[in-house]
């Protein structure tokens, strides 16, 4: 066995799920443009060939019901049900349902089978058709195949070809398991963040119940926790489940324990990627087995009607141990119309449901969406339809992401949607005239620069959200974010306001967004913060972005994004975290990752917002300059430099405390985020360079590639 540093120090600072952002391990190489490809597809032929695979059933895996599309509808929304608000992380995009550890998860037992059912159409088209689009739009096909009208279809996920590391699935080590560590205060109830599913190696929550048991109640409460973690209310959750299980059936046919094998990454190398072999039986077909629980929920498994929602409400229903050991529920009495068997046609089956699906049944507030869309069947198929589409495509980000000929005309409030500009766009010319403004204004280098940073900052790579695009720094409720400093950021919008209205007074059809003049005012601070210490540097301005209105902000998904703490910032928060980071440089990293920063970025820009004096309420942890609000390297050479001690001001460990060796005068302040860069070996590598004297003007080059990469994050149109 090879021991890694992580082995041999668990406590070690894992900086590697940066190193992904430094370079691109797609085998297309950097210069491939996906949304190029795509866009040469025939997706109406796309189409045709995954409804042939559906509707041709193979003999080495079957299809129930002669039609995968039970199956393909299974893998589309395990694909992208891992999404999850707290961090933007996991979904449909990247393909990661086909590397570990979602390949190998309990809850996709046998999706290993439909991913190379399909792999004839992804050979044939090739780079044109990701993995991430492919497993989505046979989703989508399998849908439209029986008789459900989808809201439509968007492409552009890019394939990943590792795991996603930086995704924190929770602190079990062993699957289908819940430890009291995953909640809040370490009982069941709260999930700690970022995460949203309840148990280990499942999508959602356990479908036999909490911890296996069939309570009803408690099951209703972990839907409701897992769904509203993944942007869906009591309405969209409804339709999903009722939509989603009005197809297919579930298998159980013996006791997985008993017969099921290992999963594929752990699978002997002849079985090739496939994984939990069944030797119950012939393994498949009637024999197959996935999660124990067996049988289809209503007589129609592959068309769409309101079988589901009828059989669950018009129907008693008592639980019982189905043929593969697991708690099911069963319908009391024989007045319910039996299913045919899904390889027998002259047989039948009598319907099951779930733990999950009587859950609805019995609490209020999820029966009375069931008994609305029974009352109308019309409105339950659009709110599915609804619900089914944000589902698939939340992760994806605005809508100009979105391709295809089948992307809808609506712009929906999940999409973060901005205005188009109704006006002629800034040019050079102007943008000088601008600059000059913002430099005759009250407004500080340090706020310029903090404002900037609190509005682009919120971006997020993994969703797309956040950005400086829309200025809603100045709405709710990032307006009002401590981090951001309430009453100092209205003091500065005020001052950007009257620029703006100055400006767009004039007689022309130029105009200035706020959202633009915030970005150019900390770029033309950081530019003379440059001059200050003797560089010439001129940091790119791109405008063109727009300011977004309150109806056009969903207020309450704004919520995820405010930072707990903020590295860059010094800002660190309350203390009163309940999540599963342990250490304030470990959210930093995470943060770092979900600006796409490389580890080199992350070094240089928390060094260069510490010699701006951008922290949070000015204090001066961190600011080991005597000319604050100059670029130098002055934090690297000091924090490196062995005249200083440093000790913690208290038990947290948070705060400390630089004394001089020589006088053991106290003459710093610190946070871990400032010394883990001369504590963690490898920051210290990439703080050595930076402190060296000929090295500065790297390091103000640097600082400012890496500021206009955080500035344009969310500029989707400049690529």
């Amino acid at each position: 066995m090879t021991w890694h540093n992580q082995e041999w120090w668990p406590n070690l600072l894992r900086l590697d799920i940066l190193d992904d952002n430094a370079g691109d391990l797609s085998p297309y190489g950097e210069d491939f443009d996906y949304a190029e490809e795509f866009q040469k597809l025939d997706l109406e032929a796309v189409k045709a060939d995954i409804e042939d695979v559906m509707t041709d059933s193979q003999d080495w895996w079957p299809a129930d019901y002669g039609h995968y599309g039970p199956l393909f509808i299974r893998m589309a929304w395990h694909s992208a049900g891992t999404y999850r608000t707290l961090d933007g992380r996991a979904g449909a995009a990247g393909g990661l349902q086909r590397l570990p550890p979602e390949s190998s998860w309990p809850d996709n037992v046998n999706l290993d089978k439909a991913r190379r059912l399909l792999q004839p159409v992804k050979q044939k088209y090739g780079r044109k058709l990701s993995w991430g689009d492919l497993i989505i739009l046979a989703g989508n096909v399998a849908l439209e195949s029986m008789g459900f009208e989808t809201q439509g279809f968007a492409g552009g996920r890019v394939d990943e070809y590792k795991s996603n590391e930086a995704i924190e699935w929770g602190p079990e080590t062993d699957w289908e398991t819940t430890s009291p560590e995953r909640f809040e205060d370490e009982e069941v109830g709260n999930l700690k963040d970022p995460l949203a599913n309840t148990v280990m190696g499942l999508i959602y929550v356990n479908p036999e119940g909490p911890y296996g048991e069939p309570d009803v109640e408690g099951s209703a409460a972990n839907i409701r926790e897992e769904f509203s973690r993944m942007a869906m209310d009591d309405e969209e959750t409804v339709a999903l489940i009722a939509g989603g299980h009005t197809f297919g059936k579930v298998h159980g046919a013996s006791d997985p324990e008993e017969h099921v094998g290992a999963e594929p990454e752990a699978a002997p190398i002849e079985e090739q990627g496939l994984g939990w072999d069944n030797d119950f039986g012939e393994g498949k077909g009637p024999d197959a087995i996935t999660s124990g629980i067996e049988g289809p929920w209503n007589s129609s498994p592959i068309q769409w009607d309101m079988g589901y929602i009828d059989n669950l409400l018009g129907h008693d229903w008592t639980s019982v141990k189905g043929p593969g050991g697991a708690w099911q529920w069963e319908p009391v009495g024989d007045d319910i119309e039996a299913a045919p068997a899904p390889h027998a046609p002259d047989e039948t089956e009598e319907p099951m449901m779930l733990t999950t699906d009587v859950a609805l049944k019995h609490d209020d507030d999820y029966r009375e969406v069931l008994e609305r869309f029974q009352e109308n069947p019309d409105e339950f198929q659009q709110a599915f339809a609804r619900a089914w589409f944000k589902l698939i495509h939340r992760d994806m980000g605005p809508r100009e992401r979105f391709l295809g000929p089948e992307v809808p005309d609506e712009t929906f409030i999940w999409q973060d949607p901005v205005p188009d500009a109704d006006y002629d766009i800034v040019g050079d010319d102007e943008v000088a005239e601008l600059e000059e403004a913002i430099l005759d204004s009250d407004l500080t280098r340090t706020q310029l620069v903090k404002t900037a940073w609190a509005s682009a900052s919120t971006y997020r790579d993994s969703d797309k959200r956040g950005g400086a695009n829309g200025a809603r720094i100045r709405l709710e409720p990032q307006r009002s974010w401590e981090a951001n400093e309430p009453e100092e950021l209205a003091a500065v919008l005020d001052t950007y306001e009257e620029i703006q209205a100055a400006f767009n007074d004039r007689d022309d059809d130029v105009r200035v967004s706020l959202a633009d003049l915030i970005v150019l005012g900390g770029n033309v601070a950081v530019e003379q913060a440059a001059a200050d210490a003797g560089y010439d540097v001129d940091v790119p301005f791109e405008p063109g972005r727009t300011d977004a209105t309150a109806e056009q902000t969903d207020a309450d998904s704004f919520e995820p994004l405010e930072p707990k703490v903020d590295a860059f910032r010094n800002y660190l928060g309350d203390g009163d975290f309940d999540d599963l980071y342990d250490t304030l440089e470990e959210r930093m990293v995470d943060k770092a990752d979900l600006l796409d920063l490389s580890v080199s970025e992350l070094t240089v820009l928390v060094g260069g917002m510490r010699a701006l004096g951008a922290t949070y309420e000015d204090t001066d942890r961190g600011v080991f300059t005597d000319d604050p609000g100059t670029l130098t390297n002055d934090f690297f050479q000091t924090l490196l430099d062995m005249d200083y001690e440093w000790e913690p001001v208290d038990e947290d460990e948070e705060v400390f405390e630089g004394y001089d060796r020589d006088t053991g005068e106290q003459e710093l302040e610190a946070t871990r985020f400032d010394l883990i860069f001369g504590s963690n070996a490898r920051l210290r590598a990439y703080a050595d360079v930076y402190a060296a004297d000929d090295d500065e003007e790297q390091f103000v080059q640097d600082f400012a590639d890496a500021w206009h990469k955080v500035m344009t994050l969310d500029r989707f149109d400049l690529e």
